[in-house]
């Protein structure tokens, strides 16, 4: 069993190296985003800085029809909360958003992470803050990210997120950021 395990590993790593190069089409897998799906190629990417913990992601997490668990624990880590160093799943539905957006971007740089995964303590500590925290914030259950790109506006972002059709999108244009996540189909802000 061990040795099937690792002759799998090595082989889905040939497929990661082979492929790290080449041009990435990414896709929400949601039945109303479908669209997104025909041509998307066999493999999806994602790529983000973070400037908080100083980090850098670029990563396969999909190839052929199939979540590469590793890849996704590597994105849950990457997206933990920088406070308080909790780490939660992160959904791949709201990573296949990031990704598809990105992608109708066509923006060669990373997104820069403001927010992924947030503790209930410091969900509350930011609520206390501002006004624009939802008290039950779908950021606390590893399903949203808060997303710039230094080549792009606010609204581009934006437009790209509810393009997808996959999930929740909101414009903080005055903050500077676009908040993405896989909950119920919305938009919000200006």
């Amino acid at each position: 069993m061990t040795k099937l395990m690792s002759s799998q590993s090595m082989t889905r790593r040939a497929v990661l190296g082979a492929f790290a190069a080449t041009a990435v089409a990414a896709a929400p897998t949601f039945s109303n985003a479908a669209g997104f799906l025909r041509g998307a190629g066999d493999i999806r990417r994602i790529r983000m800085t973070s400037p908080r913990t100083g980090e850098k992601m670029d990563t396969i997490y999909w190839i052929e029809g199939e979540y590469l668990h590793e890849a996704v624990r590597e994105i849950s880590l990457f997206m933990r909360d920088w406070r308080t160093d909790g780490v939660k799943n992160i959904d791949t539905r709201t990573i296949d958003i990031l990704a598809a957006s990105h992608n109708l971007l066509d923006a060669s740089e990373p997104y820069t992470l403001l927010s992924g995964y947030r503790s209930p303590k410091t969900n509350a500590m930011l609520r206390s803050r501002s006004r624009g925290v939802a008290k039950n914030s779908r950021h606390m259950i590893g399903q949203a990210a808060d997303l710039r790109l230094g080549s792009r506006s606010v609204s581009q972002i934006y437009r790209a997120g509810v393009a997808c059709g996959g999930g929740g999108v909101g414009r903080y244009s005055s903050s500077n950021f676009v908040h993405m996540d896989c909950g119920p189909v919305r938009s919000w802000g200006r």
